[in-house]
């Protein structure tokens, strides 16, 4: 026994005398020139492993889900347990948490009532500094989740108001590219404000394209606002990045793919083309000195329990669809043999995944918004307060 302890005490000995080995020093991080933004709207965890199993029959096979720095995300507005789409998008935008249905101002405002302090987004750092901007959607480009790039409004819904913010920017010369829908809603709102599409262009110099292939590639700031569902939101990404891609001191590029599985195809279908569009885009990108991050907003109720390998994920789909009539509830369930969705925006955390310049800090749990402290720190900048 004394000869082991013995031994025992020499091995500790020659382990306290032996130099130390130094742990291998991380590189430094590469500072972002650009940054790419893609946001999944209700893209939850369970939305993207469901997206995988009806793209390609089996998990883990989405081009996202390759990328190496991966952390979850929490959602929660300032009061609540779940976000909508306004709060869940400020916070990244901003880096502060506010409530749901408030566009990128901090939670001393009051909802429709009183505005809050406007806190200062991402793209609006952006344009202090000189970079080139721009925001895709496949939404009305004045919803929650694009109109926090660019916007501050006390209710989400103030289509009017916000979609003029675009031509009167607080920093630099406004958001250079901006695609989106909405058209005819947001037209309304503007009259019953006393302009409209013709007036602000004319006031502004800046055309409103009503469709994509009407912008002329001689303009470098083009605004299209489509009607609902009337968007190429994949012609309209790639028509943004070649915008952008050769601005002198880089970028921000925010494209926005409503993942939204009221209707399961429908929503998962979106997530499998949006994964498309990123391995496209990331192609054409350096990500020596480009940032991509993918996030949601807010995760959605949908989850997988059923189904074999060979057998397609969403059986029972076609019968579903056939018996949806116009009267349907949106709160019914969605009940197929492998799937079950139950309409309602969801609390869990949502994934966050990055690769490029600056995406080692990805990884872990955090709040929302750590990920504009992410993109604030890829870029080397410091948080102003303005």
């Amino acid at each position: 026994m004394f000869r082991g302890l013995f031994a025992a005490a020499s091995l500790l000995s020659l382990a306290l005398a032996a130099p130390a080995v130094a742990e291998p020093q991380k590189a430094p991080s590469q500072k972002a020139k650009n940054v790419i933004v893609f946001l999944a709207d209700a893209g939850g965890v369970p939305s993207v492993n469901a997206a995988s199993l009806l793209g390609y029959g089996q998990p883990l096979k989405l081009h996202v889900q390759q990328w190496p720095n991966l952390g979850l995300s929490d959602t929660t507005p300032v009061d609540q347990f779940v976000s909508d789409s306004a709060n869940g998008m400020s916070a990244i935008m901003t880096g502060v948490k506010t409530h749901n249905g408030v566009i990128s101002q901090a939670p001393d405002g009051v909802r429709g009532k009183a505005d809050g302090t406007s806190t200062k987004t991402l793209l609006e750092y952006a344009e202090e500094r000189g970079l080139r901007t721009g925001v895709v959607t496949s939404q009305p480009i004045t919803d929650a989740t694009p109109a926090a790039t660019y916007a501050h409004a006390n209710d989400r819904k103030k289509w009017g108001e916000i979609f003029q913010q675009a031509f009167k920017p607080r920093f630099g010369d406004g958001v250079d590219v901006l695609f989106g829908t909405g058209r005819s809603a947001i037209d309304k709102q503007l009259t019953a404000a006393g302009t409209g599409f013709d007036q602000l262009a004319k006031a502004h110099n800046r055309p409103i394209y009503a469709k994509l292939e009407d912008a002329p590639a001689s303009n470098a700031r083009p605004i299209v606002v489509t009607e609902d569902d009337a968007i190429d939101t994949r012609a309209a990404a790639l028509r943004a990045l070649d915008l952008l891609k050769d601005a002198p001191k880089g970028y921000l590029l925010v494209v926005e793919w409503d993942a939204h599985t009221d209707d399961p195809k429908e929503g998962l279908q979106h997530i499998v083309d949006f994964d498309k569009l990123i391995a496209e885009i990331e192609k054409r990108v350096d990500l020596k000195d480009t940032l991509l991050l993918f996030t949601a907003d807010h995760s959605f109720g949908l989850q997988v329990d059923g189904g074999t390998r060979g057998e397609p994920l969403l059986e029972g789909y076609e019968a579903w669809k056939a018996a949806q009539t116009p009267g349907a509830k949106e709160e019914d369930l969605v009940r197929l043999k492998n799937v079950m969705v139950n309409r309602t925006h969801t609390g869990e955390e949502v994934v966050a995944l990055a690769t490029g310049a600056g995406a080692e800090r990805v990884r872990g749990y955090f709040p929302n918004t750590h990920l504009f402290e992410v993109v604030m720190d890829a870029w080397g900048w410091k948080k102003d307060g303005k």
